[in-house]
């Protein structure tokens, strides 16, 4: 059979899945379209067509557990199947965003981000057979829902992606918002939303400002955190950064430790948070210094450390030495404890004796 064919009868599967309005047709559909996708030789392209029509009928019917049951697959054999079929640029970039599609549809929102960053991956710069117009609205897409998803801190991929930085020519005010949350603070977000309305960036979800401003903040006390020499940040610091009030301090913090992105402890006593561990938003040459003056900091500690060891160490075998040298010659610790031992039958017949005259002058 032609890679035509297979192309044509895997759209009418899924525009027209068997059994019509039936409430079985979608898994009718599934279960053929399946066993047909596993009959198909493992390098075969039409396996590639069969494939997005599975997508796509769990995409129109909103067959959440069909979709679970295909996540497994997803992460084991993407991979091997984009090598296999050897996808051009085009079809590599419409399989990922389908995947990133219908995750979303099924409320899997990580998995969904996760395969618009690997579409992202998939647009090689200078490509010529993507359009710049459809690179551009993958990026700006993967962008904003990188913003305004609650659970994603680092934006290293980002940064990295040509895609994404392309957009700094056509969307300069989106791009400056991804420089914030990349690595500035909650104060120059509000700054920065004094002079632009997130509509203007296509950033249209009523729950978005409120999740930005959450997120903003809990990357602002990371980065204090992480910025923190003694590994110590007061309360007040936390306060005035953060633009809340002291009594909500240890709220955030907590906030903070459940997102993953410090580790550490509360001292009320103290008011302070001790740090232990920090994440870094982006971590580039700036970050790479901050390590590098740490290493050197705790390698002069313990160098301290050592010499104050050292040093015991020679007092000690020179008090040792003195000790040995100031006892007196014939010495025994151990005759003398038992010349000690021998006492002892004396003592007790001098006791008795005392015990008799006492009874005698009864």
């Amino acid at each position: 059979m032609s890679e035509k064919f297979f192309a044509r009868l895997c759209g009418y599967l899924s525009d027209q899945p068997v059994g019509g309005s039936s409430p079985y047709s979608a898994s009718l559909a599934i279960s053929t379209l399946t066993t047909i996708f596993n009959v198909l030789p493992l390098n075969s392209e039409a396996r590639y067509h069969v494939f997005l029509a599975i997508l796509k009928v769990i995409k129109s019917t909103s067959s959440t557990q069909a979709f679970e049951a295909l996540i497994p697959q997803l992460e084991q054999n993407v991979p091997n199947w984009l090598s296999a079929w050897q996808l051009d640029e085009e079809d590599a970039l419409s399989l990922h965003q389908t995947i990133a599609d219908v995750a979303s549809t099924q409320g899997f929102k990580d998995l969904s981000y996760q395969y618009m960053l690997k579409a992202l991956e998939s647009v090689p710069p200078n490509s010529t057979t993507i359009s710049a117009g459809t690179g551009r609205d993958l990026a700006r897409k993967t962008l904003v829902t990188a913003l305004t998803h609650p659970a994603v801190t680092d934006f290293t991929p980002l940064a990295s992606s040509d895609a994404i930085q392309s957009l700094r020519s056509s969307d300069s005010n989106l791009m400056e918002l991804l420089d914030i949350f990349s690595s500035d603070d909650y104060a120059t977000y509000k700054e920065f939303l004094g002079e632009h309305s997130l509509a203007s960036l296509s950033i249209t979800d009523e729950a978005a400002e409120e999740v930005l401003s959450t997120k903003i903040r809990l990357l602002t006390l990371a980065s204090v955190a992480a910025a923190s020499a003694n590994r110590a940040v007061s309360y007040s610091t936390i306060a005035e950064s953060l633009q809340i009030p002291s009594e909500d301090v240890e709220i955030w913090v907590i906030d903070t430790i459940r997102a993953g992105l410090v580790e550490g402890k509360l001292s009320q006593q103290r008011q302070e948070f001790l740090v232990q561990r920090a994440t870094y938003r982006v971590f580039g040459e700036k970050q790479w210094a901050e390590i590098q003056n740490r290493l050197i900091v705790w390698r002069r500690s313990l160098e301290s450390v050592l010499n104050v060891v050292k040093t015991e160490k020679e007092r000690y075998a020179r008090e040792g030495m003195n000790g040995f040298e100031d006892r007196p010659s014939g010495y025994d610790g151990g005759q003398q404890r038992r010349q000690g031992g021998g006492r002892r039958p004396q003592q007790q017949h001098q006791h008795q004796q005392q015990r008799e005259v006492d009874m005698g002058a009864d």
